[in-house]
């Protein structure tokens, strides 16, 4: 069966701050733009429970109704949402061209990629019981919900180290898990780590399991296995950050245009421009540093506006 196409001016891949903001902003540029969802609609938000730190919420509100209100926002200014997801694109011609697992085809005059990406999670199920009700893929999000409290964090990178400094200026005490015997992190990281009165390591270990309560849902402790000796031992806590990376999603755009050696989509400094015109990225698929929701909409914003120029220029 031949697939459906539709043309547009902008197509924007994803739903998360990132391409609902981008959504708005072309929709008021009477750009009439098309939004696909994909795999999870309003993006790694929907699964964030108590946001704090969103500009203009004086009270604790919750990441799936924050997308919600931006999604209304961008249709009730134009956008047409679909629900679907991008399977395959062409950038290399024009127009640029998008297929989704439905059989259709979208044709743009330009892209706004906000496919974001995901925390790396372990893959142990308590882990998911307990995401959201004290385990955790951000500390920048999540750490003041834990001022005062005992907190651990998993892993060895730049992020574990990053994330344990942080977290020292809500928590009363960071455990740090790693399980080999020296950190990958940079050197000066690792200084500051070791110097800091607030943090302790335990080397040569794994999470086993994360426990708590099912009433109310949350973490009391975590079990750890040294991989040397396979001693099992219990750790008290509230928190659990799990901190082994983050990988972007951009599988799909592979071969077809500029990314780094952690598959990140690389953009022109001060920009959201990609390295094929008229093809723009915004949000955690292009920003591994500051990976919150306000950048990411920043950023999305940005987009819109670079596209918008550049249809008129056109």
């Amino acid at each position: 069966m031949e697939p459906i196409i539709t043309k547009t001016k902008v197509l924007i891949i994803g739903s998360g701050p990132a391409g609902l903001a981008a959504a708005i902003y072309a929709a008021r540029a009477s750009l009439e733009p098309i939004l696909i969802h994909g795999m999870q609609p309003g993006g790694q938000l929907t699964i964030t429970t108590d946001v704090e730190n969103y500009p203009g919420f004086a009270e604790t509100i919750q990441g799936p109704w924050l997308m919600q209100e931006m999604e209304k926002q961008a249709e009730k200014v134009g956008t047409k949402l679909v629900h679907d997801y991008v399977e395959k694109v062409e950038l290399k011609t024009k127009p640029f061209k998008a297929y989704t697992a439905s059989g259709n085809l979208y044709e743009a005059n330009s892209i706004i990629i906000c496919t974001g990406a995901q925390a790396k999670w372990l893959g142990i199920k308590s882990e998911q019981e307990f995401q959201g009700f004290g385990v955790s893929g951000c500390a920048t999000c999540d750490g003041f919900f834990f001022k005062g409290m005992d907190v651990v964090v998993i892993g060895g990178g730049n992020t574990a180290v990053e994330e344990a400094l942080y977290l020292t200026n809500h928590a009363k005490k960071v455990y740090i898990v790693h399980r080999r015997d020296e950190f990958r992190a940079e050197k000066i990281l690792q200084e500051r780590l070791f110097e800091h009165d607030k943090i302790s390591v335990i080397w040569d270990s794994v999470l086993e399991e994360v426990v708590g309560t099912s009433n109310p849902k949350s973490v009391t402790g975590i079990k750890i296995r040294n991989i040397k000796s396979n001693e099992l031992s219990n750790l008290e806590c509230s928190g659990v950050f799990i901190a082994i990376g983050h990988k972007p999603n951009t599988d799909i755009f592979n071969d077809q245009i500029t990314m780094d050696e952690e598959g990140y989509i690389i953009t022109a400094p001060d920009s959201t421009k990609t390295n094929i015109p008229g093809v723009f990225a915004a949000g955690d698929v292009q920003d591994k540093i500051y990976r919150q929701a306000v950048t990411a909409a920043g950023t999305g914003c940005m987009a819109a506006l670079e596209a918008d120029k550049f249809l008129r220029d056109l």
